[in-house]
């Protein structure tokens, strides 16, 4: 499972943060695993705007998850759950996973070996989730690559979200160097034929 891509990150916490909604997810008391954490922004932003996170990583490499229990230390986040989850493998700790809301991964369409199996430990979430949605952003490595044929295998649908209508269409995001030139797109998978839920509609509006 690769660690998060920063520039995705950025964009993912872009899109949560969005005029100020800190509040909307408070009240709601959002439930949101992040899956192949890495260096973990997505979950840490979501945590700090109220949302009940768990962070994810490969259950293979000890030092991932080392890597998101360090994080969550450094900024104050005791109450945040880190598990080993590896994609494509119904472990006991994906079967005990909490009911979610919002599923983040950040860049986890990395090496197109993996694709297939993140989108089994996608599927399983959202089956036990109907109502739930994965937020994803990825980098453009190659035209040749797609999910599209395995989004339809799994019975899965997905929106594009243009990254301008949140604000994150710029060369530099939270005061870093990133995205820079990387062409990098967001999206929202669900299960096919699935009517977004309110907190989806909500940010559709507010976008």
């Amino acid at each position: 499972m690769e660690s998060s891509d920063t520039a995705g990150s950025n964009i993912v916490a872009k899109a949560f943060t969005f005029e100020g909604r800190k509040d909307t997810w408070s009240s709601l008391t959002v439930s949101i695993p992040e899956l192949g954490a890495g260096v973990s922004l997505p979950g840490v932003v979501a945590a700090k705007c109220g949302a009940q996170v768990i962070l994810s990583d490969s259950a293979e490499i000890p030092l991932c998850l080392e890597n998101c229990r360090r994080t969550c230390s450094t900024n104050d986040l005791a109450a945040v759950r880190v598990v080993g989850l590896t994609w494509g493998e119904i472990s006991p700790d994906l079967v005990l996973l909490p009911p979610v809301d919002v599923i983040l991964g950040s860049d986890v369409f990395y090496e197109p070996e993996d694709f297939e199996n993140v989108l089994v430990t996608i599927t399983f979430l959202l089956r036990k989730n109907p109502e739930a949605q994965f937020w994803t952003t990825y980098q453009e490595r190659s035209a040749d690559w797609s999910i599209e044929a395995l989004l339809h295998k799994w019975n899965l649908q997905c929106v594009n979200i243009p990254l301008e209508r949140f604000q994150a269409n710029q060369a530099h995001l939270a005061g870093s160097t990133l995205p820079g030139n990387h062409a990098v797109q967001m999206l929202i998978i669900t299960l096919k034929g699935h009517v977004q839920k309110p907190i989806a509609d909500g940010m559709k509006n507010n976008l």
